[in-house]
């Protein structure tokens, strides 16, 4: 019997026994482009209509980026141009300061040749300023602005305004429109206590 067996696996189907070696491979590259290819032939207006669009978007960035590039640049020469001496003159505004607290000390004198001197060096100081565009700020009376002024203390008065400024401790200055240096103030709290203005 068991020869039987035997016979009839011998007798079987001899694709039973042998494994299936084929492999699927996938499409290869060349076989896409043959499609592609293929696609062209049956429409290559179409193919050179999409390649067309392709280089006029292409295009169009490159043009909107070299527009960015050049405004860009622009702004910076701008701003170098108005903002250029911000370090220089704030570097010189307490050279302003020593000369203006020097000729305020020496106003009591009369005939003296220095304090003349002092004074003309400060009038051509104001002027080389105001050529560069750089301005005083010299808020006395004024509502205090915090985005100009640096409040030192409160004192109430009953001669000024409630937050105003009372005094100007020291002179501020701004290049163009932007501001070098606060001006320092006391401003007012007010009346004192059990006065009205």
């Amino acid at each position: 019997m068991s020869q039987d067996r035997a016979n009839k696996n011998d007798a079987s189907d001899p694709t039973d026994e042998v494994a299936d070696t084929r492999v699927l491979e996938p499409e290869s590259p060349a076989a896409e482009d043959e499609s592609v290819a293929a696609d062209e032939r049956d429409d290559p207006l179409g193919a050179l209509r999409a390649e067309l669009a392709t280089h006029q978007d292409n295009h169009l960035r490159a043009v909107a980026e070299l527009d960015n590039v050049r405004k860009r640049a622009a702004r910076d020469v701008e701003a170098a141009r108005r903002y250029g001496l911000e370090r220089f003159a704030t570097e010189l505004l307490p050279v302003r300061d020593s000369l203006e607290a020097g000729i305020a000390a020496a106003e009591g004198s009369q005939d003296n040749p220095l304090l003349e001197g002092s004074q003309a060096t400060l009038r051509l100081l104001d002027r080389v300023l105001e050529q560069f565009h750089i301005s005083e700020i010299d808020p006395l009376g004024e509502p205090f602005d915090p985005q100009k002024h640096e409040a030192m203390t409160m004192q109430p008065s009953a001669e000024a305004q409630p937050d105003s400024v009372l005094i100007v401790v020291q002179k501020g200055y701004q290049l163009n429109d932007r501001l070098l240096r606060p001006a320092r103030v006391v401003v007012c709290a007010g009346p004192p206590d059990g006065e009205t203005v």
